[in-house]
């Protein structure tokens, strides 16, 4: 299945898309020079299939690219980081 990663800034979400079907989404508070990923959720037919960690992966090189701290609220973003440590020094 092919997917997209986009920002929803009006939703305040990063999606991950298949066509017009939304497959997952993380929820983020922006603030200056900080996001705070607060909600991980895959669709439930969906699940099992590696888009949270996608998802996770996507909105972290997002954080990157825009030059934001990561506040991980989310328990899943925090484990995913934990797992991936390449992605520690953006936590703030």
């Amino acid at each position: 299945m092919n997917t997209e990663f986009a920002d929803n800034p009006r939703r305040h979400r990063f999606e991950l898309r298949s066509g017009d079907e939304v497959l997952g989404f993380i929820v983020y508070r922006l603030a200056d020079d900080s996001i705070t990923l607060v909600h991980t959720e895959v669709d439930p037919a969906h699940s099992g299939k590696g888009y949270a960690a996608t998802l996770a992966r996507a909105a972290l090189d997002e954080a990157r690219r825009r030059g934001l701290a990561v506040v991980p609220t989310c328990p899943y973003v925090a484990s995913y980081i934990r797992k991936h440590p390449e992605y520690a020094d953006l936590v703030a």
